[in-house]
């Protein structure tokens, strides 16, 4: 025990090391494979500003900050091996883009996690498939992180890397796909705190959102007005995380000729509502839910001894959270140009 105990004391303290050997030479790397790839296709007079080049600081950052954050989840077993490694994957890319879809990725990495935990012991009792610890794989990153991935790449060859202020009316396309990263994330925030909290939180058993009928706990597609206010809370954490790093990072100069961007954070909160809403609807008709009667607990396919609650066995969670945030990531851009006009 003690030499186990000794050897992650070891581990630990190399970590800043070993993150910086691979770190930064493959920073560099990549630094210059992008100044060779401009120089070569005559971008880099198009892009000078940071567009297509990309200044090194910001490869060594995509490279060690996700580490870290993967280095962090391994320990705190919020994720395992292969959601670690695509982790890096949808780190890299949001980090490259812009370190406000960072902070997008950081506070729902963090507070859903946090979430996820919290009364672990209650919700074993009420979920067939708890598993300790909330460990994400490989699917669960793609599925929660895919569609802001998505739009980020498509932010970073559309518009280069670099923070901006959200401005519909100078700068669409980059503020679309901004709020559309923002949007994707808050979505899966809100539901994430709206499930794991809504359901070990007080006493009152939810409704369920299409019929408004009691069911129990854990039945998907179930809301109660509590949940319904922490999905809220969840996007709207997002949108605090993504108006600090605006505020914060983007020139006062750009600050000042730029619309306000406070509604970044009532974005935030709308889309972790409406997201939350949509998920619901989605679980409680498309995805199946049943009780076992012998142990009372809320399951995800028929089977002999489970009595039906609600929904059709067409999709399964993680199809819902991945369809819920493609929506969110599409509409948010929609409502946050309402909020600015």
């Amino acid at each position: 025990m003690g030499n186990k105990d000794e050897q992650q004391s070891v581990l630990s303290a190399l970590m800043p090391i070993l993150l910086a050997a691979v770190a930064v030479p493959l920073s560099m790397f990549l630094w210059i494979g992008n100044m060779a790839l401009s120089f070569f296709t005559g971008s880099h007079e198009m892009h000078r500003e940071g567009g297509f080049v990309i200044p090194p600081t910001r490869w060594l950052m995509s490279m060690v900050i996700p580490l870290a954050f993967v280095a962090w989840g391994l320990k705190k077993r919020s994720l395992n091996t292969s959601g670690a490694v695509l982790g890096l994957i949808v780190g890299f890319v949001l980090t490259l883009s812009s370190y406000s879809f960072l902070a997008c990725l950081m506070t729902f990495f963090v507070t859903s996690s946090k979430a996820t935990k919290y009364r672990s012991d209650k919700k074993r009792k009420i979920e067939k498939e708890f598993k300790e610890g909330g460990q994400r794989n490989w699917i669960q990153v793609l599925c929660n992180g895919g569609m802001a991935t998505e739009l980020a790449l498509l932010y970073l060859i559309d518009s280069g890397c670099g923070e901006r202020t959200v401005d519909f009316s100078r700068d669409y396309r980059a503020s679309w796909l901004s709020m559309g990263v923002l949007g994707a994330f808050a979505c899966c925030n809100g539901d994430t705190w709206a499930s794991e909290l809504g359901s070990v939180i007080g006493n009152t058993n939810p409704f369920l959102i299409t019929t408004r009928e009691k069911v129990p706990r854990g039945t998907n597609g179930g809301v109660t007005v509590g949940g319904l206010l922490f999905s809220f809370f969840g996007g709207l954490m997002v949108g605090v995380a993504y108006y600090i790093s605006v505020v914060q990072l983007v020139d006062s100069s750009s600050l000042l000729s730029s619309p306000p961007q406070w509604p970044l954070i009532i974005a935030g909160g709308l889309a972790g509502l409406v997201g939350s809403v949509v998920d619901s609807l989605l679980g409680a008709t498309l995805q199946y839910s049943g009780v076992e009667e012998k142990t009372g607990c809320i399951v995800e396919r028929p089977a002999r001894g489970v009595k039906h609650i609600s929904g059709v066995p067409i999709l399964d969670n993680h199809s819902v959270n991945l369809i819920s945030s493609i929506i969110m990531g599409l509409l948010t851009p929609w409502l946050a140009n309402i909020l600015w006009v």
